[in-house]
């Protein structure tokens, strides 16, 4: 670029507009040279107009993309690396000796003292093997050994930190919340469709069941029971009434609530799940636990063994040789490097992972439960045809039936809402309060008359509508290779509306490549009649499957397997599938499904190709291998170098070197990408 400087903000806003860029796969901005690196698939005239054409005031960046980039933060943290490293050879050739040895002396107090309180606490853990080593190094007047000892330890605190808040900014901006639009409360009265970005503090805004709370605010109107496990990880949902608070993120699940809201910035939402992340035990998965119980655990055989190689040789050098040689030191660095680096690449797969011990689950287990529709189905279903069975128009029973499902987040209800659109229906609000009846269908008033969609079971046999006389015969060709949602007004059937939910092209070989990579048990479980399930589960190849179920079926067939000691995948997108996704082990939800599955569910996969989910699985494996292969190494090569201290090969510096050497070596590698 033609500037000598750039600021963080600019680069930021550089990178946006270079990823806005139709054909540009990827781009890297660097700040400190004003470069930028851009891979491109389209025409380089393409790229190169629109550089022509770019300019900062410009260019609008949505909220929070500047403000939590992460690029001030690696700044930051490469300035400390050099500067520490820069500081600790500058001071060795720079210094006289004895300014270095006081020096030294005063800045392991603070090691020492860490280790006091951990022993004060009758503990022996790791801050005790530090404090010992560096002690006797500094009590045998070996101030070089000290000074190392602690310039790697500082080194291997730095580099976990940095890794550590670097993969938690980059899963929290994965998770972080992405409102297209809101519906907004009029003075008179009317709900309207508009941007989140064009709400104002003090807005009343109307959420619905099922759908994600945008911003801070307080209920001024309505009841409803809130799931709040995005933020606090308390899966039970709390009640929520006029007064109540309410906080971006939060996901309806039965009710509907009026809202004012109080806060419109998005970066509070960020922060939000920054200190979820960072506060909940999901990060940690059992091997990376185990791991770290076990770095404490070796404490006092390292002590002990130092003692009993004194006594027995006499040799401080060789006893010594033991305490520089830390297990803990790389377990504890390289577990959860590597957890966090598998869960920033499965992002780039457009796999959101809310926690590493979900991915060891996902490793582990057997079974796996698809929902069929937007799933196995494609995420956008269509409407293939109206049919109707009344004096209305099938233009006006359709702009009816979008009028009552643009309010809930399914598939079937975004079919119907699009279909609408695209004959330019237009549906304002002309019906009352819309009840949603979970896996059932929506019920309202239309000028005194009451109205209700969904399901078969529902219109039928929990309504008891009937087919007015003489359609009969109509109703009974209705075609068979679509699935039906069913439209009464008044008791009386008045419109089928035929949706056209084809097979993902990739269902049946990602079915086949998911028993390739060892999954035993693969089902399919939907709402649909019998006929349509058996169709589906013969094409793509599916162990065993369950036609018109209910939520509950879904959930209790997850907890009947987990019984028998199987672990359990569920996939789903919809409301309906929120308790299944609960109870399983793994709960993956697909990316355009409704937003309380996305925020029910430990994993959100991209809703473009199954195929993630393989890849996930690939993933999972690949990280489990990397930390019992990183387990592997740690024990073998410092217990190594014990051996090697012990008989007096080498010395403690050395030992100290390779040991650190060894475990920052370790850590680097386990940022990299897992082979898949």
């Amino acid at each position: 670029m033609a500037q000598k400087r750039m600021s963080y903000e600019q680069a930021d806003t550089l990178l946006y507009y270079l990823q806005t860029i139709p054909g540009v796969e990827s781009a890297n901005v660097y700040d400190r040279t004003a470069d930028a690196a851009i891979r491109y698939s389209c025409p380089r005239e393409v790229v190169i107009q629109a550089l022509r054409s770019f300019h900062y005031d410009e260019v609008e960046t949505p909220e929070g993309v500047i403000e939590n980039s992460g690029r001030e933060l690696n700044s930051r943290y490469q300035e400390k690396l050099i500067n520490k490293i820069l500081f600790h050879y500058g001071r060795k050739f720079l210094l006289p000796a004895p300014i270095r040895a006081c020096y030294t002396t005063v800045m392991s107090a603070k090691y020492i003292w860490k280790g006091v309180k951990t022993l004060w606490r009758r503990k022996i853990e790791v801050p005790v093997l530090d404090a010992t080593a560096i002690g006797v190094s500094v009590f045998r007047g070996d101030i070089n050994t000290a000074a190392s000892i602690m310039f790697l330890l500082g080194i291997g605190e730095l580099l976990e930190e940095w890794t550590h808040k670097k993969s938690v900014g980059d899963l929290a901006r994965t998770m972080s919340l992405n409102v297209g639009s809101v519906w907004l409360k009029q003075a008179d009265g009317q709900e309207v469709q508009i941007s989140a970005n064009d709400v104002k503090l003090d807005d009343q805004l109307v959420i619905h069941m099922g759908t994600v709370i945008p911003f801070d605010g307080t209920v001024v109107a309505g009841e409803a029971m809130v799931n709040q496990a995005s933020l606090t990880g308390e899966s039970v949902a709390v009640r929520r009434a006029e007064g109540s608070s309410v906080y971006a993120g939060t996901v309806v699940e039965e009710g509907e609530l009026t809202i004012q809201v109080k806060s419109v910035g998005g970066s509070s939402r960020y922060d939000k799940i920054v200190t979820m992340i960072e506060e909940s035990e999901k990060l940690k998965s059992g091997v990376e636990s185990k791991a770290e119980h076990l770095a404490d655990r070796l404490v006092p055989y390292s002590l002990g063994g130092t003692a009993l190689t004194y006594l027995l040789t006499r040799n401080a050098t060789k006893a010594l040789s033991i305490l520089m040689v830390d297990f803990s030191c790389a377990l504890k660095l390289a577990m959860p490097i590597s957890v966090l680096s598998a869960i920033r690449q499965a992002s780039t797969h457009k796999i959101t992972v809310k926690g590493g011990k979900y991915m060891e689950a996902v490793s582990e287990a057997s079974t796996i439960v698809f929902d069929k529709t937007g799933t196995l189905t494609k995420a956008r279903p269509t409407v293939a045809k109206v049919v109707s069975f009344c004096e209305k128009s099938e233009d006006e029973l359709l702009r009816i039936a979008a009028c009552l499902e643009e309010h809930f987040p399914h598939s079937m209800a975004k079919a119907v809402v699009n279909a609408a659109k695209e004959k330019n229906l237009s549906h304002e609000e002309m019906h009352s309060k819309v009840e949603y009846i979970v896996a059932h269908g929506i019920s309202t008033t239309i000028a005194t008359k009451k109205v209700i969609i969904g399901s078969h079971h529902f219109v039928f046999e929990d309504e008891k509508c009937v087919i007015p006389e003489g359609m009969e015969q109509r109703f009974a060709e209705l075609p068979e290779e679509y699935s039906h949602l069913y439209l009464a007004i008044e008791g009386r059937l008045a419109a089928v509306i035929c949706i056209e939910d084809p097979l993902r092209p990739e269902a049946r070989d990602v079915i086949k490549n998911l028993k390739k990579v060892g999954f035993q048990k693969i089902v399919m479980m939907t709402g649909d009649s019998d006929r349509t399930a058996k169709a589906i589960a013969a094409k793509v190849g599916v162990d065993e499957y369950y036609s018109e179920v209910l939520p509950e079926d879904k959930a209790s067939f997850v907890e009947k397997e987990k019984s028998k000691g199987r672990k359990v995948i569920m996939i789903g997108d919809g409301i309906n599938d929120s308790p299944a996704l609960s109870a399983a082990d793994v709960g993956i939800a697909i990316g355009d499904g409704a937003e309380i599955a996305r925020e029910i569910a430990d994993i959100t996969i991209g809703a473009d190709n199954l195929e993630e989910v393989v890849i996930l699985r690939k993933i999972s494996d690949g990280l489990m291998k990397r930390i019992h292969g990183n387990y592997r190494f740690i024990v073998g090569f410092n217990a190594g170098l014990i051996a090697l201290g012990v008989a007096g090969v080498i010395m403690p510096t050395t030992s100290a070197l390779l040991h650190n050497t060894s475990t920052l070596a370790i850590g680097l590698k386990s940022m990299g990408n897992l082979n898949i």
